[in-house]
């Protein structure tokens, strides 16, 4: 991200499907990263066609949960952190929210929710609001942008499950 800025929507389209592909069987096993970000995702390999190939990586915050049962440990990165981590009460939705982020991130290479300190990054991400009207997204397709605001989901009822992001339309 900060050698290219920002990536096409194909790119984006194949390193997300790969996140969500990762995010869902983690949560098959019952199991929460907490902590999903650009820097943990490793380029494995480029292919010819220059698809990315990607690990998701930092295992260190992970943790086996049982479906139904919040969790109460404040964990993550500001960046990327979902509204009810901050609260202390969130399910494996909260990874969910941070794919929304990394997505927001690789077409636009700035985050949504942007500050000087952590302070303000976390009131901006309770608030839950952020643009999805200047530069670039004028050039977005509507499907990515409906998939960001699922995913961006304030609500983690509301918000997409792995499974479901990877059936969406975009």
């Amino acid at each position: 991200i900060q050698n290219v800025g920002k990536f096409d929507e194909g790119s984006v389209a194949f390193i997300m499907n790969q996140v969500l592909k990762i995010v869902k069987y983690c949560h098959s096993m019952n199991i929460i990263h907490r902590d999903l970000k650009p820097e943990n995702i490793m380029i494995e390999s480029r292919e010819k066609n220059r698809c990315i190939q990607i690990k998701i990586i930092d295992f260190g915050t992970a943790k086996i949960f049982e479906k139904g049962q919040p969790e109460n440990r404040y964990v993550g990165s500001s960046y990327y952190i979902a509204p009810e981590v901050i609260q202390r009460k969130y399910t494996e939705k909260c990874d969910l929210w941070s794919c929304g982020v990394i997505m927001y991130i690789l077409l636009t290479g700035r985050p949504p929710f942007g500050g000087n300190n952590d302070e303000e990054i976390l009131g901006r991400i309770k608030k839950g609001k952020y643009d999805l009207s200047k530069y670039p997204w004028g050039v977005i397709s509507a499907e990515a942008k409906d998939l960001i605001k699922r995913l961006i989901e304030p609500n983690p009822s509301l918000r997409l499950n792995a499974e479901d992001a990877l059936h969406h339309p975009w």
